[in-house]
């Protein structure tokens, strides 16, 4: 809707005030098929027209707005300035509400330069100048306001508890973009699926306003969906994709994760030897950390030598998560069996309850993930004490729990990705490179 302020204070709010004109004036459909459509409207205010017309692309989701106020320009305060609002958000279209709420939120770009709404009901981010775009978003889709023409100013708010729009707790967000009346005003409203490509070739900064974690993730999560897709036209299965790339991407990694496990294998074998010394220096704590630093030296042998190939492998894995958990390609994207969308829960059997959590289903392929977990950190473990043991079976079903309502394609690749692990673990790793570094030098 458009809206200004009079010169008595009083909002004007252009609102279901516009008549049909032109060629479509006695027309209630328009068919678009080959090429854009247009419908043009009139209002009149205190007997001046004021005109506005929109334009459908066919072949894009996007809709190019022309508005006229220069008529009325005279009767506006704040220095003839109007306003172009959008309220409601975007409309809910997953089964999961929460976790769709979760990916709401609004953005507001000048100068390339992007402000995030920050989500607190009755919260306003706003600011004059020329503003590049507003857009709010939900998990997959997007409304944006991109102008064409001069644009003075630019704002985003969040509102909760308006049953018209929405059932849930969590905010949505309006948006509007601020004109000059002194001439003709223009802008594209993109209305449509979260698709980098689709933003980018709007060249205004759009695809910023997707979720691909911070800036070292960012780049790195590009590349992955660049990938999917990429691999997808090749192989028209997503699920197959997704195996695809977890053996690409385990075969990138496999020098990290082989480095890694042999050192944790080679701290292993030290640990009677560690025991031994704990017991000689108990009373002198510098002593043993000299001892036990002197052995790893003589053994070479870095007690960091397990963390450091995992912590270098990290920002990878953020990325895959983000990804897999939000790029739209995955919706509606079946795989085989009962897997018939990648973004939902694998749910295999149903249940007449929800648990905090877990969810009103129960998903195989986290109990799969669970499974290849255990088996994991049980091969991986350094030493069997009963603390240790309790930690990864905890960890274990906690993963099983946590993932059961995550997307069927997120637990697929990390299970799939465990199995690989596991494999890479007890046949690709030769015991005797482990012996040889344990051995005591000279």
């Amino acid at each position: 809707l458009i809206k200004f302020k009079n010169f008595s204070g009083e909002s004007v709010t252009l609102d279901n005030v516009w008549e049909l004109s032109g060629r479509h004036a006695h027309k209630d459909t328009l068919s678009i098929l080959g090429e854009a459509g247009s419908i043009d409207f009139f209002s009149t205010i205190n007997g001046q027209i004021i005109n506005k017309a929109f334009t459908f692309n066919p072949g894009g989701y996007t809709i190019g707005l022309e508005m006229d106020l220069q008529s009325v320009g005279s009767k506006m305060m704040s220095q003839e300035r109007f306003t172009l609002i959008w309220r409601g958000g975007v409309p809910s279209t997953e089964p999961n509400k929460s976790d769709e709420a979760s990916f709401y939120a609004a953005n507001l770009s000048q100068g390339r330069e992007i402000t995030k709404h920050n989500g607190k009901d009755g919260n306003v981010v706003s600011s004059t100048g020329r503003t590049d775009w507003t857009a709010v978003r939900s998990k997959y889709f997007t409304a944006a306001i991109i102008p064409t023409s001069s644009s003075n100013y630019g704002e985003v708010s969040a509102r909760t508890g308006d049953p018209s729009v929405s059932n849930s707790e969590a905010p949505f967000y309006d948006m509007a973009v601020g004109f000059s009346s002194a001439a003709p005003a223009s802008a594209i409203v993109y209305l449509g699926p979260l698709q980098y490509n689709n933003l980018k070739s709007l060249d205004v900064g759009l695809e910023n306003s997707m979720s691909f974690g911070i800036a070292p993730i960012r780049g790195i999560g590009r590349g992955v969906l660049y990938l999917l897709k990429t691999f997808h036209g090749v192989v028209p299965n997503y699920g197959v994709v997704l195996i695809i790339f977890s053996i690409l991407v385990k075969i990138v990694v496999y020098p990290l994760t082989k480095k890694s496990y042999q050192s944790m294998k080679a701290m292993q074998i030290l640990q009677p030897e560690i025991a031994k010394l704990k017991d000689k220096y108990q009373g002198d704590p510098q002593r043993l950390n000299k001892e036990t630093m002197k052995m790893y030296k003589e053994r070479g042998v870095n007690p960091l030598g397990g963390c450091l190939p995992m912590l270098l492998q990290m920002p990878l894995l953020f990325a895959l998560f983000i990804v897999f958990r939000s790029t739209i390609e995955l919706r509606g994207a079946p795989f085989m069996l009962w897997i018939d969308d990648l973004s939902q829960p694998d749910a295999l059997i149903p249940l007449p309850f929800s648990l905090p959590l877990y969810g009103n289903q129960i998903s195989l392929l986290p109990l799969l993930m669970g499974v290849s977990m255990f088996v994991q950190q049980k091969m991986s473990a350094t030493q069997a004490n009963p603390q240790q043991k309790m930690m990864t079976q905890f960890m274990s079903v906690f993963f099983v729990v946590l993932f059961n309502q995550f997307p069927s394609g997120l637990n697929l690749y990390y299970t799939l990705f465990n199995v690989l692990t596991i494999l890479q673990q007890k046949y690709m790793v030769n015991p005797k490179e482990v012996q040889s570094v344990t051995k005591k030098k000279g």
